[in-house]
């Protein structure tokens, strides 16, 4: 009988495993070698787009000249020739109110009027006790001059009369004391009517019926205030390079937002002739007569002076300007893209624009409203200009 032949093994062999195995780990090797270059690539790029993103991008403008004789202009601010602010002297509350706003007032008119009870208790009390006062010395007198009539008769000793004259010299003293808290408490009732100092208009009022007023508090606002206005006082401030060209008696010309085209002439009355460390300009104050009200207190107007020459410079716009302790200065971009602070003279205020004297020239790069914390040697890059930019000075890219 035949054994059955044995089943041979159909399966892969060994090599054809191995070759398998060796090309799953190099699939596998190149699998993980891309994702780190992946994620090599991906690093880099945002590194590039974090030091892109960390270089502010910044507007520059470029100075524009400013021809010359148009005279010296400067923003001044139109004050009051007198201005007080009525506050009580007493306590009390406001029984009336008899000016408003705008109404016309003669010195010594009457404002307001307080109800101030406890002055008027005190002040009867006061005069009680001045009346008792009276009568003590009263009697103190004729007292002494009794004793001095017996004391000629050698009836009482000079020691007695000597005392009973000290006690008329007491009570008189206490008489005195007496009446002037009478007469102090008269004046503080009289402050409870509150009265024009001079004749003048007034512009402001924050007495209201019933209000309680307290006499002293500097932190509450006035009753009153009252502006002398027949002539106004201008102030300005001139920079240092035209403070030795104005002088007293000199006239200038106002012009005001609200009346276009029209002139007032004032004349420069006086000066500090002192330079402010912190502005590097003068402050001086002209006079204008203001007989039709046309000037009013705390208007803003523009301040012509006649100076040669005052509108020759650069013009740049005021936003470009950083304030410093130091002095003014502007913020200059380079080739390389490095910024540069650098300190400048500014010879006239135009509001939007300034007038610079001494620190940019034509063509530098000045950067528009740079930010506070920009110092020199920063890196910036310039933005593209705008079309239609016009800020009193020419965009610059």
């Amino acid at each position: 009988m035949l054994e059955p032949e044995t089943s041979q093994n159909t399966g892969p062999d060994s090599r054809t495993l191995k070759r398998v195995g060796i090309g799953a780990a190099v699939v596998a090797v190149a699998l993980v070698g891309f994702g780190i270059a992946t994620r090599i690539n991906a690093t880099s790029d945002l590194e590039q787009v974090a030091a892109g993103a960390a270089v502010p991008t910044v507007t520059v403008v470029s100075p524009t000249t400013a021809e010359g004789g148009e005279g010296l202009v400067l923003p001044g601010t139109i004050q009051a020739y007198n201005s007080a602010a009525i506050n009580a002297r007493t306590n009390g509350y406001v029984r009336r109110w008899l000016a408003d706003i705008g109404d016309h007032v003669q010195a010594g008119e009457t404002l307001a009027i307080l109800d101030a009870p406890e002055i008027d208790q005190r002040l009867a009390q006061a005069k009680a006790d001045y009346q008792t006062t009276v009568a003590n010395q009263k009697l103190a007198a004729s007292t002494a001059r009794r004793w001095q009539a017996m004391l000629a008769q050698d009836a009482v000793s000079q020691q007695e009369v000597d005392e009973k004259v000290g006690d008329l010299a007491a009570k008189t003293a206490v008489a005195n004391a007496s009446l002037a808290s009478v007469r102090e408490l008269n004046a503080l009732r009289g402050f409870t009517r509150l009265s024009a100092p001079f004749s003048g208009v007034v512009t402001s009022r924050s007495a209201q019926v019933g209000a309680l007023v307290v006499a002293g508090n500097a932190a509450s606002q006035p009753l009153f205030t009252v502006s002398d206005v027949h002539r106004m006082r201008i102030y300005v401030r001139v920079p240092q390079v035209y403070s030795s060209q104005v002088r007293a008696g000199m006239q200038a010309k106002l012009t005001l937002p609200e009346f276009p085209g029209r002139e007032f002439t004032a004349s420069l009355t006086r000066s500090a002739n002192s330079v402010d460390a912190q502005s590097g300009a003068m402050l001086v104050e002209l006079q204008a007569d203001n007989g039709e009200g046309a000037l009013k207190p705390g208007a803003y107007a523009h301040v012509k002076f006649p100076i040669d020459g005052a509108g020759a410079g650069l013009r740049l716009p005021g936003s470009a300007v950083l304030p410093a302790e130091d002095g003014p200065s502007v913020a200059l971009v380079g080739k390389d893209g490095r910024v540069t602070l650098r300190r400048v003279t500014i010879a006239r205020d135009e509001g939007k624009t300034v007038l610079v004297s001494v620190g940019v020239k034509p063509g530098d790069k000045v950067i528009d409203s740079p930010p506070d914390s920009i110092q020199t040697g920063d890196k910036v890059q310039i933005a593209a200009p705008e079309k239609g930019a016009d800020k009193g000075a020419k965009p610059n890219g």
